[in-house]
């Protein structure tokens, strides 16, 4: 306040306020203000308009005030109470908790004002609830900051210590920029040089005759490849070539490419020539060879199977059933799945393999349950059969031993009895074939053989199979 403005308020020229006045003013000014008594009873209590988040405090007045605060604010009142008591003025502003009815707590700080000679006082609040939601934001805030810290150092330790123990050569590279981002120790004595040289440097230059973008653009092919064979280089100081097996990650934002590196003798020496031969045989091999999941949805094909059902891209029949493409659908994959589950594998099932256009083939199926990973794979070997299906139904001249079985038959019963007998024992096998191929499972044996439901229980009755298993149906 400057020197004009004490002159005024000294001078005697202050108007006489209206109490109403007043007490607005004083209520505008403070959050919450209160007129005490000597004896600490609460005489008045203005409360600011704009602060609704108080409610009614009508029924403090006449009580005691320590009776609406928290025990650790009884001692702070009661040393302001006696300083003023000696004529003195507390050197600073007061912190209150507020307490009512034991239901919500409020902090205010206060500033003490006596007035009149009854040793009355007034006590000028500001509400600390602001202020103590925003404390208490940041310390909550601070402490998420420490726990993601901890986490962060608890990571990069586990990682750190991963690269550092782990046998194989492992390198990070960004995909921006082509740059060593981190690699282990195994790694640098594989390029014959040391990690900290190796760090930041460009990947490509540790290789003859290899270009940046050329290069990170082979590894991240390789990488999103389905036959992940690696890419061979040569390094730029020593003579024996590597192999190298990348994959790619994004991490903040940024594309990572982790590669495996290994000499090309060592890859050799481990049998990665096994898997490389595989993966040819799989690629070029004229058996369409197929990996589904249990239930029978496409994971992998080669393009003999593509050829097969005349499809151009293996998107077009990744993630679609196998059953879509067999001649009896869902039964014939229902018999490959179940009898493969139950014995390891299924030989020589014949069927016919439809393509998106109705034509047929016909084909002969392996089955193999591959259960030694965490998510168990079905898969099938299918082999075009349509030419050798030629040869056996081109007509064939009767041997002289059928010949010679049939003709004894001849006086003994007549020619309608000897057709029956024989079209019975033919009838029989067949139907007993389907039975245990579906597993006892009518409807299926049903369709597999053409014939309605109704037909084959006729029939399983005409041969006493109908009490050899329960009907599962």
């Amino acid at each position: 306040m400057n020197s004009s403005g004490s002159s005024f308020w000294s001078s005697g020229s202050v108007p006489i306020i209206d109490a109403e006045v007043l007490s607005s003013i004083i209520a505008v000014a403070s959050d919450i203000a209160l007129v005490v008594s000597r004896q600490g009873k609460v005489l008045s209590v203005l409360v600011n308009p704009n602060e609704t988040s108080f409610g009614k405090l009508d029924h403090w007045e006449g009580r005691p005030l320590m009776d609406f605060l928290t025990r650790e604010s009884c001692p702070k009142i009661e040393a302001a109470m006696a300083t003023m008591a000696q004529g003195d003025l507390p050197k600073r502003s007061i912190e209150l908790n507020h307490s009512d009815n034991a239901v919500w707590e409020f902090p205010v700080r206060y500033s003490l004002h006596p007035f009149g000679l009854d040793g009355s006082f007034l006590m000028l609040g500001r509400d600390l609830r602001p202020v103590a939601e925003t404390q208490q934001q940041l310390v909550q805030a601070q402490m998420s900051l420490e726990q993601g810290y901890e986490a962060r150092r608890e990571f990069d330790a586990r990682y750190r210590l991963l690269l550092r123990t782990v046998r194989d050569s492992v390198v990070f590279i960004s995909v921006s920029d082509g740059k060593i981002k981190d690699l282990n120790d195994p790694a640098a004595a594989l390029l014959h040089s040391s990690r900290e040289d190796l760090i930041g440097a460009s990947f490509a230059q540790e290789f003859r005759e290899k270009r940046r973008d050329e290069f990170i653009e082979a590894m991240i092919n390789a990488a999103i490849s389905e036959n992940n064979t690696g890419v061979e280089v040569q390094p730029r100081r020593a003579r024996q070539r590597i192999m190298i097996y990348p994959q790619v990650f994004r991490a903040g934002g940024e594309r990572i490419l982790i590669c495996r590196m290994t000499s090309a003798e060592d890859s050799t020496a481990h049998g990665d020539t096994l898997s490389h031969n595989l993966a040819s045989m799989f690629e070029r091999g004229s058996d369409a060879i197929v990996f589904t999941s249990v239930t029978g949805v496409i994971e992998v094909c080669n393009d003999a199977f593509l050829d097969l059902v005349d499809a151009a891209h293996t998107v077009d029949v990744r993630g679609r059933g196998l059953s879509d493409f067999l001649g009896r659908g869902q039964i014939d994959m229902s018999v490959l799945v179940e009898n493969a589950r139950r014995t390891g594998q299924m030989r020589m099932y014949s069927t016919k393999l439809l393509n998106d256009y109705g034509a047929k083939t016909p084909v002969e199926m392996s089955a193999t349950f591959l259960d030694d990973q965490s998510e168990p794979t079905m898969g099938f070997v299918i082999r075009d059969i349509s030419r050798a299906d030629a040869m056996r139904k081109a007509p064939v001249q009767a041997t002289e031993d059928s010949t010679r079985n049939v003709m004894e038959l001849v006086g003994s019963a007549t020619l309608k009895e000897i057709v029956a007998e024989t079209t019975d024992v033919v009838e029989k096998m067949c139907i007993e074939t389907a039975v245990d191929l579906t597993r006892n499972n009518r409807v299926a044996a049903a369709e597999m053989l053409g014939l309605s439901r109704q037909s084959l229980y006729v029939k399983l009755r005409k041969y006493g199979l109908l009490s050899k298993d329960n009907d599962t149906d």
